[in-house]
């Protein structure tokens, strides 16, 4: 295909150049960031000094990336401002790789945005031209964006300072595994998790998570049951699915917490008139036949 080329362990190069010709926006999923780059997309910046491009990074943050080095996320902070309008979004269990320029050039690689991803590694990826992929891509990359946590750069600066405490911790255990350190290690790992969790439910409660999830769900999948829901929302949301936490009304386990936020979620949708179930199998109601039994 014209449309396509193949990338291999220079893929860098490529990259540079969609970045530098960016003209309104950029897109970038990678689970692993760093300050090595960041300082990359900046040398290959747009060279346009009146406009600023809106930049998406959706990256996943968690601690346990952060306390093994894998990802930084001081580096996303290095990218708000120099011609970046940096959008910033967390979603765990991120694996896609993918850079996308103004919607209608994409690279899809193996490749995350460090410097092995960049330039020690052997990676293996295309390039895709064309309004029609690469658009394709895009959607599918927001879609999934959707089901993140969007995080405000004054949030980032309290992540940051989390982070790097977890950081210390987690080599200071490595130097000495003493039952204190294991101990500052929790705490400083919970704090960092814990500021997570605020900013994944920064937009309502955990049922709103999981109603945009179903919907995403069933757009991607079609009619699903829940017990088929349930290991898929799980999937995407490990940090909110806690099989460790029962709900307990008057002293009675009714099963677990996050089960009954999809149940609230399924309910809040189908009374909304999104969702409607039909033979055990959720439906969305844009897909559904006409049909006077459904419900």
């Amino acid at each position: 295909m014209r449309d396509c080329s193949l990338l291999g362990r220079d893929w860098a190069g490529e990259l540079g150049r969609l970045v530098c010709s960016a003209k309104s926006d950029l897109f970038i999923s990678s689970p692993y960031v760093t300050r090595d780059g960041a300082a990359f997309l900046l040398s290959n910046r747009p060279a346009r000094e009146d406009k600023q491009v809106d930049l998406t990074v959706l990256t996943n943050l968690s601690a346990g990336a952060v306390c093994d080095g894998s990802t930084d996320p001081s580096a996303c902070r290095m990218l708000a401002g120099s011609r970046f309008r940096l959008s910033l979004v967390h979603l765990p269990r991120l694996h896609a790789k993918a850079y996308i320029a103004d919607s209608d050039r994409a690279i899809v690689t193996s490749g995350n945005l460090t410097r092995g991803g960049l330039s020690l590694n052997y990676e293996y990826g295309v390039c895709v031209r064309g309004t029609r992929l690469a658009g394709t891509i895009r959607r599918d990359l927001d879609g999934y964006a959707g089901l993140g946590a969007p995080v405000p750069m004054e949030r980032l600066g309290i992540y940051c300072r989390l982070a790097e405490e977890a950081r210390r911790a987690y080599r200071r255990q490595l130097a000495a595994a003493t039952k204190a350190s294991a101990k500052a290690l929790r705490e400083a790992v919970r704090a960092a998790e814990d500021e997570l969790i605020r900013l994944r439910l920064a937009g309502g409660a955990t049922h709103t998570v999981f109603a945009r999830t179903i919907v995403y769900l069933l757009r991607r999948h079609g009619p699903l049951a829940t017990t088929q829901l349930h290991p898929l929302i799980e999937r995407i949301h490990p940090d909110l699915c806690d099989n460790s936490v029962d709900r307990v009304i008057d002293g009675k386990r009714f099963g677990k917490k996050w089960k009954h936020a999809v149940r609230t979620a399924q309910q809040q949708l189908k009374k909304r008139g999104v969702l409607t179930l039909r033979n055990t199998r959720w439906i969305l109601v844009e897909e559904a036949p006409n049909d006077p039994q459904t419900g």
